[in-house]
């Protein structure tokens, strides 16, 4: 029997697929594997290759690369290829990651974004159609292999170092510091009332909690807190849902696409704001030749103070979440979001009343947004921004994000999104050890001479509204140009 049979008998480990990989489902496929599956596995997990290679069709990168399209997606992962075109649509990631890295070699994304490369490597299995041939190189030919390989040789020290373990510790410290504000706004109301000045304190402590909430969520949402699956789904949903108020698949679905093409026109859903904002160097002239003209672009770091700021979180994000589930019918997601405004009604509605309490909680929202709007953009908007250009996985996020000097504040204000940079390379590493590895981080960069960027918080703020003011500027240029 060849590969491509024994590929096609195991087609039904993907088919059960579900949004997250449980515990249950690891274990049946690990109990449904065959000895030598799990061999395979390993080998896979650590690069190696012990199929022989006249059971693999071989393919060029000239090939590999004209499998692009929606109906049509091979990806390259430590040299083999794999179809995953009937896999798309059941990604716990969602569809669209598959598509940005269609045609491709994702071996270093691959690595950054899944956690349990051992579990993923039994779903991509089946999935394994070749092998690139023996003189082809393992990246596409513009990429410098010297630099793909120092990095993966980083990766592999920095996992030596144990810079991957998670101190449990620490993100429940961060989970009590949350709730104690939370319980402190309940217990001011109850004790002072809802006078105007209790109000606004209340305010400010679940402004307080709110933001910290998405850090802690943001970081709780690529890393395993506990070695089994379903509690860190439960840990996910209780602070994304249920402490937030947002949905946790919502930003699952948004928020890798972000990280697997960082700053990349369409493909990151963070700087695809056109029309109402244009971004980076390129867009803006595009729209100006065309002579589009929805706003004054000129002034649009003017609007961005008074829309973006204000409102990016009780309104953009709040509606897409909504709109998420609504049109999945996400019932474990509906239940966890009616939580966060059941348990705002049983705590402030005696004071406020059901729609008093419903304006608290959009305040809240309002005075929250600016706060993680700058801490959110102030990493990419000033950075280069471009269409695809197929870059290595180093460059792509050392150019796309940059960092925020290290201070006990900075840390806290920012749930230690000032080390954006290491975040990106090492998505699933604990925010905690992200200042042990960025000294590697920059060594690496200063020998393959990529500009490693390390700013004050202040002009990191100040940056985002230089760099809409010089998108705007760009826009009148080209708009007005005869």
């Amino acid at each position: 029997m060849n590969l491509k049979e024994k590929c096609g008998q195991n087609g039904s480990l993907v088919g059960r697929s579900q949004p997250h990989l449980g515990e249950e489902h690891q274990e049946h496929e690990k109990a449904v594997a065959s000895a030598g599956a799990e061999v395979y596995v390993k080998q896979e997990a650590n690069g190696k290759q012990e199929i022989p290679s006249k059971n693999l069709n071989m393919y060029t990168w000239q090939e590999i690369q004209r499998h692009n399209q929606d109906a049509d997606q091979w990806l390259v992962i430590n040299r083999k290829v794999y179809n995953v075109t009937s896999w798309a649509n059941r990604h716990p990631g969602g569809r669209r990651i598959l598509k940005h890295y269609a045609g491709e070699d994702a071996t270093d994304v691959f690595k950054a974004i899944h956690p349990k490369l051992d579990v993923v490597q039994l779903y991509l299995k089946p999935l394994l159609i070749g092998e690139l041939a023996p003189g082809e190189p393992s990246q596409e030919r513009n990429k410098n292999s010297e630099l793909v390989k120092d990095f993966q040789e980083l990766r592999k020290t920095v996992e030596d170092m144990k810079m991957f373990d998670v101190n449990r510790a620490w993100f429940f410290l961060h989970l009590a510091h949350i709730l104690i504000l939370e319980f402190l706004a309940w217990l001011t109301v109850y004790q002072f009332g809802s006078g105007w000045c209790v109000t606004i304190f209340i305010a400010f402590l679940l402004t307080i909690s709110q933001a910290q909430c998405l850090f802690l969520q943001h970081d709780a949402g690529h890393n395993f807190i506990f070695k089994k699956s379903k509690w860190n789904h439960v840990l996910q949903n209780f602070v994304m849902c249920h402490l937030k108020g947002l949905s946790g698949k919502w930003w699952n679905y948004a928020h890798f696409q972000h990280h697997v093409k960082t700053n990349v026109c369409p493909k990151d859903p963070d700087v695809n704001m056109a029309p109402l904002f244009l971004l980076g160097d390129l867009q803006p002239v595009q729209y100006g030749k065309k002579k589009i003209k929805y706003i004054n672009y000129e002034k649009q770091h003017l609007y961005f103070t008074m829309v973006a700021l204000p409102f990016l979180v009780p309104a953009h994000l709040t509606m897409k979440s909504f709109r998420m589930i609504y049109f999945r019918r996400d019932w474990e997601d509906i239940a966890w979001v009616s939580s966060f405004y059941i348990r705002h009604f049983i705590s402030f509605g005696p004071f406020y009343g059901i729609f008093g309490t419903l304006l608290l909680i959009y305040f809240v929202k309002f005075l929250e947004s600016p706060w993680f709007t700058c801490v959110t953009m102030m990493s990419h908007l000033p950075m280069k921004i471009s269409t695809e250009e197929n870059r290595d996985w180093l460059s792509t996020q050392v150019l796309g994000t940059c960092n925020v000097e290290q201070s006990f504040f900075n840390d806290w204000f920012t749930g230690h999104l000032n080390f954006q940079i290491e975040h990106h390379l090492f998505p699933t590493m604990p925010c905690h050890n992200y200042h042990k590895v960025a000294p590697l981080v920059r060594s690496l960069c200063a020998k393959h001479g990529l500009q490693y960027v390390n700013k004050p918080l202040l002009k990191a703020f100040g940056d985002i509204f230089r760099s809409l003011k010089k998108s705007g500027a760009l826009w009148k240029a080209a708009y007005y140009e005869t």
